[in-house]
Protein backbone atom coordinates (compact mmCIF):
# COMPACT_ATOMS: atom_id res chain seq x y z
CA UNK A 1 0.00 0.00 0.00
CA UNK A 2 1.55 3.17 -0.92
CA UNK A 3 1.27 5.75 1.53
CA UNK A 4 2.36 9.29 0.39
CA UNK A 5 4.79 11.28 2.87
CA UNK A 6 4.65 8.96 5.76
CA UNK A 7 6.79 10.02 8.46
CA UNK A 8 9.80 8.08 9.51
CA UNK A 9 9.26 6.08 12.46
CA UNK A 10 9.63 8.04 15.61
CA UNK A 11 12.48 7.67 17.87
CA UNK A 12 14.58 4.97 15.58
CA UNK A 13 17.19 4.36 17.84
CA UNK A 14 19.53 2.08 15.34
CA UNK A 15 20.06 3.47 11.81
CA UNK A 16 22.47 1.80 9.69
CA UNK A 17 23.43 3.83 6.51
CA UNK A 18 25.63 2.77 3.50
CA UNK A 19 26.38 5.35 0.53
CA UNK A 20 26.62 4.05 -3.30
CA UNK A 21 28.26 5.26 -6.02
CA UNK A 22 26.38 4.41 -9.08
CA UNK A 23 24.78 0.57 -9.87
CA UNK A 24 27.79 -1.40 -10.63
CA UNK A 25 27.26 -3.75 -7.94
CA UNK A 26 24.57 -1.83 -5.80
CA UNK A 27 22.23 -4.84 -5.40
CA UNK A 28 24.88 -6.91 -4.24
CA UNK A 29 26.22 -4.83 -1.75
CA UNK A 30 22.62 -3.78 -0.21
CA UNK A 31 21.60 -6.98 -0.06
CA UNK A 32 24.74 -8.27 1.86
CA UNK A 33 24.60 -4.80 4.05
CA UNK A 34 20.96 -6.15 5.23
CA UNK A 35 22.10 -8.99 5.50
CA UNK A 36 24.39 -7.81 8.42
CA UNK A 37 21.90 -5.56 9.67
CA UNK A 38 19.41 -8.38 10.06
CA UNK A 39 21.98 -10.57 11.76
CA UNK A 40 22.76 -7.87 13.83
CA UNK A 41 19.29 -7.39 14.76
CA UNK A 42 18.67 -10.86 15.91
CA UNK A 43 15.89 -11.59 12.16
CA UNK A 44 18.96 -13.97 11.28
CA UNK A 45 19.49 -16.86 11.85
CA UNK A 46 15.81 -17.39 11.80
CA UNK A 47 14.03 -19.15 14.64
CA UNK A 48 11.21 -20.53 12.56
CA UNK A 49 10.26 -20.56 9.19
CA UNK A 50 8.13 -17.60 9.43
CA UNK A 51 10.92 -15.39 10.32
CA UNK A 52 13.08 -16.89 7.75
CA UNK A 53 10.82 -15.63 5.70
CA UNK A 54 10.06 -12.38 6.78
CA UNK A 55 13.65 -11.93 6.41
CA UNK A 56 13.92 -13.15 2.80
CA UNK A 57 10.86 -10.60 2.19
CA UNK A 58 13.21 -7.87 3.20
CA UNK A 59 16.23 -8.57 1.33
CA UNK A 60 13.94 -9.15 -1.94
CA UNK A 61 12.00 -5.65 -1.14
CA UNK A 62 15.49 -4.28 -0.66
CA UNK A 63 16.72 -6.13 -4.02
CA UNK A 64 13.52 -4.72 -6.00
CA UNK A 65 13.98 -0.71 -4.43
CA UNK A 66 17.94 -1.14 -5.77
CA UNK A 67 17.25 -2.16 -8.88
CA UNK A 68 14.63 0.17 -9.41
CA UNK A 69 16.92 2.89 -8.89
CA UNK A 70 19.73 0.98 -11.31
CA UNK A 71 17.24 1.12 -13.74
CA UNK A 72 15.39 4.39 -13.56
CA UNK A 73 17.44 6.89 -11.91
CA UNK A 74 20.41 8.82 -13.31
CA UNK A 75 23.26 7.76 -11.92
CA UNK A 76 21.75 4.86 -9.76
CA UNK A 77 21.13 4.69 -5.89
CA UNK A 78 23.12 7.11 -3.68
CA UNK A 79 22.49 5.51 -0.42
CA UNK A 80 20.89 2.65 1.52
CA UNK A 81 19.33 3.21 5.11
CA UNK A 82 17.90 0.42 7.53
CA UNK A 83 16.64 1.97 10.37
CA UNK A 84 15.34 -0.58 13.53
CA UNK A 85 12.98 0.68 15.87
CA UNK A 86 12.19 -2.73 18.05
CA UNK A 87 9.11 -3.16 16.43
CA UNK A 88 9.34 -1.76 12.74
CA UNK A 89 12.15 -2.36 10.43
CA UNK A 90 12.64 0.71 7.79
CA UNK A 91 14.16 0.69 4.50
CA UNK A 92 14.63 3.62 1.97
CA UNK A 93 16.99 3.86 -1.07
CA UNK A 94 17.42 7.31 -1.66
CA UNK A 95 18.43 8.36 -5.83
CA UNK A 96 18.31 11.86 -7.82
CA UNK A 97 15.20 10.99 -10.00
CA UNK A 98 12.69 13.32 -8.75
CA UNK A 99 10.38 10.88 -10.22
CA UNK A 100 7.87 8.82 -7.91
CA UNK A 101 7.40 5.56 -8.46
CA UNK A 102 4.57 4.17 -9.23
CA UNK A 103 2.80 0.46 -9.88
CA UNK A 104 2.45 -0.46 -13.47
CA UNK A 105 -0.39 -2.00 -15.29
CA UNK A 106 0.61 -5.75 -14.18
CA UNK A 107 2.93 -7.33 -16.67
CA UNK A 108 3.02 -10.85 -18.26
CA UNK A 109 3.60 -13.14 -15.30
CA UNK A 110 6.49 -15.13 -17.69
CA UNK A 111 8.14 -11.63 -19.07
CA UNK A 112 10.70 -9.87 -17.00
CA UNK A 113 10.28 -6.54 -15.61
CA UNK A 114 7.80 -4.75 -14.48
CA UNK A 115 7.04 -6.73 -11.02
CA UNK A 116 9.48 -5.24 -8.42
CA UNK A 117 6.79 -2.35 -6.97
CA UNK A 118 4.37 -4.72 -7.31
CA UNK A 119 6.24 -7.20 -5.10
CA UNK A 120 7.37 -4.88 -2.63
CA UNK A 121 3.46 -3.34 -2.59
CA UNK A 122 2.24 -7.05 -1.58
CA UNK A 123 4.89 -7.86 0.94
CA UNK A 124 5.61 -4.30 2.88
CA UNK A 125 3.05 -3.29 5.47
CA UNK A 126 3.49 0.24 3.80
CA UNK A 127 5.75 1.69 1.43
CA UNK A 128 6.28 5.02 -0.70
CA UNK A 129 8.52 8.18 -1.46
CA UNK A 130 9.55 11.31 0.20
CA UNK A 131 11.34 14.25 -1.58
CA UNK A 132 15.07 14.33 -0.79
CA UNK A 133 17.31 17.16 -1.96
CA UNK A 134 17.27 16.85 -5.82
CA UNK A 135 16.06 13.50 -5.66
CA UNK A 136 13.69 11.26 -3.89
CA UNK A 137 14.19 8.39 -0.65
CA UNK A 138 11.72 5.30 -1.75
CA UNK A 139 10.87 3.56 1.24
CA UNK A 140 9.68 0.38 2.61
CA UNK A 141 8.45 -0.69 6.61
CA UNK A 142 7.95 -4.33 7.61
CA UNK A 143 6.67 -5.49 10.82
CA UNK A 144 9.66 -7.31 13.07
CA UNK A 145 8.70 -11.07 13.05
CA UNK A 146 7.14 -12.77 16.20
CA UNK A 147 10.49 -13.57 18.77
CA UNK A 148 12.60 -10.35 17.09
CA UNK A 149 10.63 -7.26 19.17
CA UNK A 150 13.21 -5.26 21.32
Amino acid sequence: MTVPHEPRPAGAPQVRRLALFGSHGAVHRCREFTRRALTDWAWLPARDEEQQGVAEDVLLMVSELVTNACLHAPGGPRELRLGWDGVLLRAEVVDLSPVEPFLRRPAEPGRPGGHGLRVVDRLARAWGSLPEGDGKAVWLEVPAPPGCRA
